[in-house]
């Protein structure tokens, strides 16, 4: 799955936050280190929604743009 993010330049190296999952943001001193740190941001984010969610009833519904 592909989540648009925001990749920052600052003195201290890169941040990074994903758009669609407000919280979840990382950072590295290098670019590809950031890129990686929020891959691995993102699947702890996921993971811990779905322990939240584990006994609700869900359902998707689809939205046209």
């Amino acid at each position: 799955m592909k989540y648009k993010i925001v990749l920052k330049q600052s003195e201290e190296g890169y941040s990074v936050s994903c758009l669609g999952l407000p919280g979840c943001w990382s950072q590295g001193e290098t670019e590809e280190e950031a890129l990686a740190n929020i891959q691995d941001a993102i699947r702890e984010y996921l993971a811990a929604r779905d322990e939240l969610i584990e006994d609700s009833d869900t359902r998707e519904v689809e939205v046209a743009v």
